[in-house]
């Protein structure tokens, strides 16, 4: 049988890595406040990231730093002492994209795992093998190999190997974009994208300025460089018998509902063909759980195929999802069945709302009673974060979240 694979999961915030470590992950991904790819994803500050892996060290995860800019000469200042506080405070491993950072790190901390980032653009087993000689640990693997391709080159490199099995599509090369660049002067692979392939489009001839030309027969333009968002959880058990070391959910920027939700629906995935692999088949719970969170229509990337345009979106740049996040538990009171809760949206007594939790089962109840932080009734909860108490139909887990359907 093969090994049971890693589950990475995204922690833009400490909230975030809580809530991943908590649903499910075995090891959480995050940046601090330079030298990451991601200038808006929240990062953490120094005594955060030393926060963050108390916190993930004492469930037994482990935490990978993202350094995985590239850097301009200008850039490199400040990076050897970032290095040695990041093994000073026992992260895991770096996620290093560019050659002299590369080189940096191994020279700094020698005695830190590098795992080269998808930023590298690695295709085939030679620059697997190129970057093992020169001292990495592991390659996460292009978005844009497939399946047999990935299996190959697991069969010719001894390396651990990561690929990502979920989350947003790049339209460039593994996110190797100048797009943001261009438009507006935020280099992309220096931590500041735009976004900008998720704009609308249309053409403009240059004699005849003011005058669009739509890129498709539609008259409302059109979004074509805006890609599905990947999906691979019905596909599991080829992962896993590619031999690849770690699965990894895309998402530093999405929402703490987001990663609780996919982290849990992978983690079940997983550990139930490791329990019966022969007899394995995909829970529709699972695939229900990844429509409930907020995400463009999903495909399967180059996985099992090259991308054709039902892979794009080309009427809209907005998400879908089912359910909508409302409550976080932030503690519980078993002897009086009340819990206290911080509000994330609108709610009020009547609805009915949902608990899903991160190791317990989840159930519906209706919502009939509420107060709050002082303990006077109210029928409504409208304050941003505001401290609610809640009586709960059955036991809840702090962190459990709330949530009603759309």
């Amino acid at each position: 049988m093969q090994k049971k694979p890693e589950l990475l999961a995204p922690a833009g915030t400490l909230e975030k890595l809580r809530m991943a470590v908590l649903y499910g992950a075995d090891a959480v991904y995050l940046g601090g406040k330079s030298f990451g790819l991601r200038a808006l994803g929240g990062n953490f500050s120094n005594e955060e990231l030393a926060e963050a892996v108390t916190f993930a060290h004492a469930h037994a995860a482990k935490v990978y730093v993202t350094v995985n800019v590239y850097p301009h000469d200008g850039d490199l200042a400040g990076l050897p002492d970032y290095l040695y506080y990041l093994a000073s405070i026992g992260v895991d491993a770096l996620l290093v994209a560019d050659l002299g950072v590369f080189s940096i790190a191994r020279e700094t901390v020698p005695d830190l795992p590098l795992h080269v980032s998808t930023q590298a653009n690695t295709v085939n087993s030679a620059a697997v093998k190129a970057w093992q000689a020169l001292g990495a640990s592991r390659v996460v693997l292009a978005r844009e190999l497939s399946i047999k391709e990935i299996a190959a080159i697991r069969k010719a490199v001894p390396v651990e190997l990561e690929m990502f099995v979920h989350g947003a599509m790049c339209i460039s090369m593994s996110g190797r974009c100048l797009l943001s660049n261009y438009f507006t002067g935020r280099d992309s692979n220096r931590g500041a994208c735009a976004q900008s392939c998720r704009w609308r489009y249309a053409l403009v001839e240059k004699t005849r300025p003011g005058q669009y030309f739509p890129i498709e027969e539609d008259e409302r333009g059109t979004y074509i460089l805006n890609s599905k968002d990947l999906c691979l959880l019905p596909h599991l058990p080829e992962l896993i018998e590619s031999g690849v070391d770690s699965l990894k959910i895309e998402g530093r920027m999405k929402s703490v509902h987001y990663v609780a939700s996919v982290t849990k629906a992978y983690r079940m995935a997983i550990d139930s063909y490791f329990e019966d692999p022969e007899h394995f088949a995909i829970d529709p719970a699972w695939t229900a759980e990844l429509g409930k969170v907020s995400h463009r229509a999903y495909t399967t990337g180059f996985v099992f195929r090259q991308p054709t345009a039902d892979d794009q979106i080309y009427g809209s740049s907005s998400y879908e999802q089912t359910s909508e996040f409302i409550g976080l538990v932030r503690d519980y009171d078993a002897a009086t069945g009340w819990a206290t809760v911080e509000q994330r949206n609108h709610m009020k007594l009547g609805e009915e709302i949902e608990l899903f939790q991160p190791q317990a089962a989840g159930f519906r109840q209706v919502l009939r009673e509420m107060t709050d932080e002082a303990g006077e009734p109210i029928e409504v909860a409208p304050h941003p974060q505001q401290i609610v108490h809640i009586r709960m139909d059955n036991p809840v887990e702090p962190y459990a979240i709330l949530r009603r359907d759309i």
